[in-house]
């Protein structure tokens, strides 16, 4: 098998869990495979996926804005909150007058939300959706959540289409929830797609059942990571190149050249011969203080 460090942009299909759609990238690119991002099986859309010795930049990617379309169902609320749960309360359909007061009054900014019981959050060492489908109690914090913009792209009564702009940790299932609440109505998701995670878009991502087209994409690694937020670019010098493959930090005498933005917290560290070596956090003043990746030498990025 192939083994490869990567940043993938995979689109999920609907009707499979975010778990198995990595199934082929284990198998073709590295089983060491991991995501910045679940979305459910009713849902489609961008997924970030971490391979090989990238699986350590979660926290880089993690908290990253997220792009949604979201189509909402007024009339019932479902115990999942989305097409696969079953009905647990009804309500009356609102006006779209009504819609548009509540989104521009209640919904934009920083707002507090509380997860679905169907989630996989955290209560008392128990995913929430374990203890809910054993029929226990749920008693989820809300959490402080920003929603940059809600845009409605269509109006079909009782079915509501919005384009969502939010915050790392927001729940659409749960946002429509509280949207026709406020509306004085009931609903739930009946489809949503994930179209951009911070400066990904879902038009760069690819289908994960092709396995020539999956390396392909691995080998562009580095263009994408050095599309995150907050991350310059160091070259160093042949000595300590060699002393970085065994995980030591760039000292600032073998450092040959830096491209640095103000705000950067984290390079990406390269040879003189422009390969790809790690990633580190930097200091206050943009020295190496952390190594948070070293890419093994036999799966060595030089695009």
């Amino acid at each position: 098998m192939t083994t490869r460090t990567s940043l993938l942009l995979l689109h999920k299909p609907i009707g499979v869990t975010s778990f198995s759609s990595l199934k082929p990238v284990k198998r073709f690119v590295d089983k060491k495979t991991g995501h910045a991002g679940t979305l459910d099986r009713f849902a489609e859309g961008l997924m970030i996926v971490l391979t090989g010795a990238f699986t350590k930049l979660n926290p880089l990617c993690s908290g990253l804005d997220k792009r949604y379309i979201a189509t909402i169902s007024f009339g019932e609320e479902t115990s999942t909150l989305d097409p696969e749960g079953k009905c647990i309360a009804e309500g009356p359909i609102p006006t779209r007058e009504t819609i548009e007061s509540v989104l521009d009054e209640q919904f934009i900014g920083e707002i507090l939300q509380t997860p679905p019981e169907y989630s996989a959050v955290h209560i008392q060492g128990k995913r929430a959706y374990q203890l809910a489908r054993a029929g226990e109690s749920v008693d989820i914090p809300a959490r402080t959540v920003f929603i940059h913009q809600l845009k409605i792209l269509s109006w079909e009564s009782p079915v509501l289409t919005v384009e969502v702009h939010c915050s790392k940790g927001t729940y659409i299932r749960s946002l429509a929830r509280d949207i026709a609440i406020a509306c004085g109505s009931r609903a739930h998701l009946i489809a949503l797609k994930r179209t951009a995670i911070g400066p990904f878009s879902l038009d760069e991502a690819i289908a994960s059942d092709d396995e020539s087209v999956l390396v392909e994409h691995a080998k562009a690694s580095i263009d994408r990571v050095s599309r995150l937020p907050g991350i310059g670019s160091i070259v160093i010098d042949a000595e300590t190149a060699r002393r970085m493959c065994y995980g030591n930090l760039p000292v600032k005498r073998g450092i040959i050249g830096r491209s640095m933005h103000d705000e950067d917290r984290y390079a990406m560290v390269f040879d003189e011969s422009g390969v790809l070596l790690a990633i580190v956090g930097l200091d206050g003043n943009q020295e190496p203080n952390k190594v948070f990746a070293v890419v093994p030498v036999e799966n060595r990025i030089d695009d």
